[in-house]
C-alpha cells in the first residue's frame, strides 16, 4: 500500500494481489530442492527436500514457527517425498525408505513400522485412520495410526496392470467424499531421455494410458472404482466440501500441451477443461472454498520441455472459470515444479503459499 499527496490532497493506492518472496536458499555452491510444502496453521510451515553440494544430496526439513519470517534447516536421514498434516503439530512424511510421524510440527520425527512398499503419499482423517498410495497400484488403509495396513478391497475390481499403475493423488473434500487417482502407463520400448534425441522426442507419438479412479462417498468405508482411456496422467486433485473438484493432467514432453486442468463435480456429469496453454506447464492446483482456482507452474521456453534450466514461476487465478489472470510474481522466482499450500484462517479465503523445487518460498499478499 502506498500513500500519495497531490495538490494538497492525499490518497491511497491499493496494491494488486501479488506473490512476494519470503525465503530463498542461499549457501555457496549448494542448492536446495523442495519436494513438498505444508502450512498446517498460519504460523507453522514445513517444507521437505534435499540439498545438493558437489553432486552429493543431503535430505533436509525446513520449518518456520512465525509465519515464514524465519526458517530453520534441519538435517534428515532419508529423502522426503511428501508431507501431510492434520494440525499444527501432528503430521506424516513419506520418504524414499519409509513413513515418519511427528508430534512437534516437524522438529522431531519417529519412523513407523512396515508401511506399504512403494508409497509416495499419505492422507489421514484422524490420528488413527488414514490411507497410503503409490507405485504398483498401491492403495492401502490403516486404522491404527500406521502400525498395520491392508489393501483397499476395491483394487480387486480395477481393470489395470498393477506393475504399470501408479496412484499419484488422494484428496478428501469432506469427511465423506474422497478420490484416489492414478494412471496405468505401459512402458515404451524405444524410450530414451528426450535431451539425448530431441528430434525423435518431438516426433514420438503420444500413446493413450488408462485413468484409474477410486471414489468414496462414505468416508472410505467403501470405494467405487472406474477407469477411462486418456492421454497423460493425473497428478493432482483438489476438492472442496461442496463437491467442486479440480484435476491436473500432465503430458509427456513431446505432447502439444504440457498440462491441462479440468473441473468436475462429485455429483456426476462430464468434466470440462478449465485451462491449458502450450507455454505454461502447470504442476500444482488449488481450489478454495470461496470458489477461486489457483494454477501454479512455470513458463515453457524450450522445444524439449525436459530443460535443465528452470522456467519463470507462473501463477494463474480464476474466480469464474472463464477469465484467467496471470498474477504478479517476484521476478527472481524460477522452477521446474511447484507446490501450493494453504494455511487455515478465520476468514473464508486461506493464506496461500507456494514453494519451488529451486529452493524458494513465496506468499500471496492481497491488496486489501
Amino acid at each position: 500500500m502506498r500513500f500519495f499527496v497531490l495538490l494538497g490532497f492525499s490518497f491511497v493506492l491499493q496494491a494488486a494481489d501479488h506473490w512476494e518472496l519470503q525465503y530463498t536458499f542461499q549457501q555457496p555452491q549448494t542448492s536446495l530442492v523442495i519436494s513438498d510444502l505444508k502450512f498446517p496453521s498460519a504460523k507453522r510451515g514445513i517444507a521437505a527436500g534435499y540439498t545438493i553440494r558437489n553432486e552429493k544430496s543431503s535430505p533436509t526439513i525446513l520449518t518456520t514457527s512465525d509465519g515464514g519470517a524465519h526458517w530453520t534447516l534441519i538435517p534428515f536421514r532419508e529423502e522426503p517425498y511428501s508431507l501431510f498434516f492434520l494440525d499444527d503439530s501432528l503430521g506424516w512424511m513419506v520418504t524414499e525408505k519409509g513413513l515418519w510421524e511427528t508430534d512437534e510440527a516437524g522438529r522431531t520425527w519417529k519412523k513407523l513400522p512396515n508401511p506399504p512398499k512403494g508409497i509416495t503419499r499419505v492422507l489421514f482423517m484422524d490420528r488413527k485412520h488414514g490411507w497410503a498410495i503409490g507405485n504398483k497400484m498401491t492403495a492401502a488403509e490403516t486404522k491404527d495410526g500406521g502400525q498395520t495396513w491392508r489393501p483397499i478391497p476395491a483394487l480387486d475390481e480395477v481393470k489395470a496392470t498393477p506393475d504399470y499403475t501408479t496412484f499419484n493423488a488422494i484428496a478428501f473434500g469432506s469427511s465423506n467424499f474422497g478420490i484416489i487417482a492414478g494412471t496405468d502407463v505401459p512402458p515404451r520400448r524405444d524410450a530414451v531421455p528426450d535431451w539425448m534425441d530431441p528430434e525423435k522426442a518431438q516426433n514420438r507419438r503420444q500413446l493413450p494410458s488408462t485413468l484409474v479412479l477410486l471414489q468414496t462417498l462414505d468416508g472410505g468405508a467403501t470405494w467405487t472404482p472406474s477407469s477411462a482411456s486418456i492421454f497423460g496422467k493425473v497428478t493432482r486433485i483438489s476438492l472442496t466440501p461442496g463437491g467442486d473438484s479440480l484435476g491436473l493432467v500432465e503430458f509427456a514432453a513431446n505432447f502439444e500441451w504440457p498440462s491441462e486442468v479440468y473441473r468436475f463435480h462429485a455429483g456426476g456429469g462430464e468434466s470440462t477443461r478449465l485451462y491449458r496453454k502450450s507455454d505454461r506447464f502447470i504442476s500444482d492446483i488449488l481450489l478454495t472454498e470461496g470458489g477461486a482456482a489457483y494454477l501454479a507452474g512455470s513458463e515453457v521456453t524450450a522445444v524439449v520441455r525436459e530443460n535443465p534450466i528452470a522456467g519463470k514461476l507462473k501463477i494463474i487465478r480464476t474466480r469464474d472459470n472463464e477469465n484467467f489472470e496471470e498474477m504478479a510474481v517476484d521476478y527472481r522466482a524460477h522452477a521446474h515444479r511447484v507446490f501450493l499450500a494453504t494455511a487455515p484462517t478465520a476468514g473464508l479465503e486461506p493464506e496461500i503459499w507456494v514453494a519451488t523445487d529451486t529452493g524458494m518460498i513465496l506468499k500471496l499478499v492481497t491488496g486489501k
